[in-house]
């Protein structure tokens, strides 16, 4: 999965829950995702129609039988749910939740396996605007996610960005998955 990939992934606040309850095994009907994602009937229902727009999953051709599941996941969405498994394997208690469905933290987490610059992160998550990016980073900071670390020695001096502790471990659960690493392909 690529980078873009990933942030139109992320764009919707419960697609990755979704996306693991189907690999987990929940059937593949509204009903039953509502209530192992515990979202919001709208909220749900745009994260919904959002992965069937990126081909994650598809409406199942069948004809309508109470027993067969709506939704199924493609071979795109198998290995988004795999990452999305895994991220929410890392993250268990709410608040931590709360900010994982946060437009872009999981892919700034991606990319800050190692120091970055944020102009060197802007580059690498197209789309994202320079006040996204540092509400994101600032918030990401003051959990303990990612370090800030300013280089006093340049002039002017700059700061760098690199997942730490929860962020660190959550930059691996992305990269579990896919064996190059985002830091270094992006």
């Amino acid at each position: 999965m690529d980078i873009i990939t990933l942030v139109n992934l992320s764009s919707r606040a419960w697609s990755l829950d979704i996306l693991a309850a189907l690999a987990a095994g929940t059937r593949g009907r509204q009903a039953a995702l509502l209530t192992a994602t515990g979202a919001g009937r709208t909220a749900f229902a745009a994260s919904l129609a959002h992965l069937v727009e990126l081909g994650m999953i598809e409406r199942n051709p069948g004809h309508g039988h109470p027993l067969r599941p709506e939704f199924l996941l493609t071979a795109k969405g198998k290995a988004a749910a795999e990452i999305a498994s895994n991220i929410l394997g890392v993250v268990s208690e709410s608040p931590e939740v709360a900010l994982i469905r946060r437009n872009w933290t999981i892919p700034i987490l991606a990319v800050t396996g190692r120091p970055r610059y944020f102009g060197e992160i802007r580059r690498k998550l197209y789309g994202v605007s320079d006040r996204s990016l540092a509400k994101s980073l600032r918030q990401l900071e003051s959990r303990a996610w990612v370090q800030r670390h300013v280089d006093v020695s340049m002039r002017p001096p700059r700061a760098t960005y690199e997942a730490i502790h929860l962020g660190a471990e959550l930059h691996k659960a992305i990269n579990l998955a896919d064996p190059v690493s985002w830091s270094s392909r992006v």
